[in-house]
């Protein structure tokens, strides 16, 4: 088996079209995914259809932006209902907050000297009221503009916390998320915990329900990797991975090329609340 859970489409700040996303994921040898959009599930039945087709096991994903002391918590969802209506109002309110934020860092960019053309992404999730936008779009204005070589440096340079686009996000704690999810019929998973530098506060997560930890990312190396996977076998979580494929040519993570192990996926899909 080859089992990617953490993969973007253009739905959110991904590259990639439902089909494309599929076809690459067919094409690298996937055989089960998870399409994990941030703050929305509009591309989920499309890949789920697309990918059925191509005999890939794909199960119902999203990527949740939690706040925590004023910075990003990421709280994968799987086996969601995307129809569950606290969900969908709770993402719609989500998806408003980023729009938002968006035209605050365009602000602040113009202030700063460096202005680029939010009106494109805006009307775009103005006629589709499932995407979701944020500072990758942002990003790669700024590289269409001239302002920086590509997305790493727009966020190394102007956008990461701390630079001098940054806008604070606004948004709900993770112990609001977490039971979120589970009452739309999901298992959640800590994004990328090594990133997101809240180990402290796992155990506590656990009593909110939190099911699983990220142990699988590109941006764990090898200790980080089998650090994650004792805390997770110590607080009984499950385990989940992937790539965090979104089609950046700056970030090099194809589909597949961070896999979940057969046995933790096997663990994994019989926990799933529907069976």
């Amino acid at each position: 088996m080859s089992v990617d859970l953490h993969l973007h489409t253009t739905a959110s700040d991904g590259r990639c079209t439902p089909q494309e996303l599929v076809d690459r994921a067919a094409s690298a040898g996937v055989t089960a995914m998870a399409v994990t959009d941030h703050d929305t599930t509009a591309a989920v039945a499309e890949v789920q259809a697309l990918a059925g087709a191509r005999g890939i096991d794909a199960i119902s994903g999203i990527e949740i932006t939690a706040i925590e002391a004023g910075r990003d918590v990421h709280i994968l969802g799987y086996f969601i209902d995307p129809g569950n209506a606290q969900l969908v109002g709770f993402l719609s309110r989500q998806r408003a907050e980023r729009i938002a934020r968006v035209k605050a860092v365009g602000d602040r960019l113009s202030q700063l000297g460096v202005p680029i053309d939010i009106t494109p992404m805006l009307a775009r999730a103005e006629e589709d009221a499932g995407r979701s936008i944020g500072r990758p779009q942002i990003a790669r204005a700024m590289v269409a503009a001239g302002h920086v070589a590509d997305t790493r440096e727009a966020f190394d340079r102007w956008l990461a916390t701390g630079r001098p686009a940054f806008v604070p996000r606004v948004g709900a704690p993770p112990e609001e998320v977490i039971p979120l999810v589970r009452g739309a019929g999901g298992l959640t998973s800590l994004a990328h915990p090594g990133q997101t530098a809240i180990d402290t506060r796992i155990s506590e997560l656990c009593v909110a329900g939190l099911d699983a930890i990220e142990v699988y990312h590109p941006d764990h190396d090898s200790a980080s990797t089998e650090r994650y996977r004792q805390l997770a076998s110590r607080l009984g979580l499950l385990v989940t991975g992937g790539s965090d494929f979104h089609g950046d040519p700056s970030h090099g993570s194809e589909p597949g090329s961070v896999t979940l192990p057969d046995d933790a996926w096997l663990r994994f899909r019989a926990a799933a609340p529907h069976g």
